[in-house]
């Protein structure tokens, strides 16, 4: 995603209440459980998504992540992207 196309997000609260719609198939995601971010350069590199279940949060098992570059477009209210699922 072009850094320019990036809006000014206020904080990690606004940019986890988006639902995340793969673009692939119009599957609806889920929602941001986490971020991974670069620790050198303070980067967000990848959205994390928790899978289903009660220790879905703090469990890795069936966690989607989508690589930053995977990101078409932040809206409002959804973020739009591009990830290859492979079978799931």
């Amino acid at each position: 995603m072009h850094t320019a196309l990036i809006p000014v997000i206020a904080s990690f609260s606004e940019l986890k209440n988006k639902e995340i719609i793969n673009l692939c198939d119009g599957s609806l995601l889920g929602c941001i459980g986490d971020l991974e971010v670069n620790t050198c350069t303070g980067e967000i590199t990848a959205l994390i998504i928790p899978g289903n279940g009660l220790l879905a949060s703090i469990s890795a098992k069936n966690r989607t992540v989508i690589p930053w570059r995977d990101i078409e477009r932040i809206g409002k209210d959804t973020i739009l992207v591009r990830h290859e699922t492979n079978g799931k």
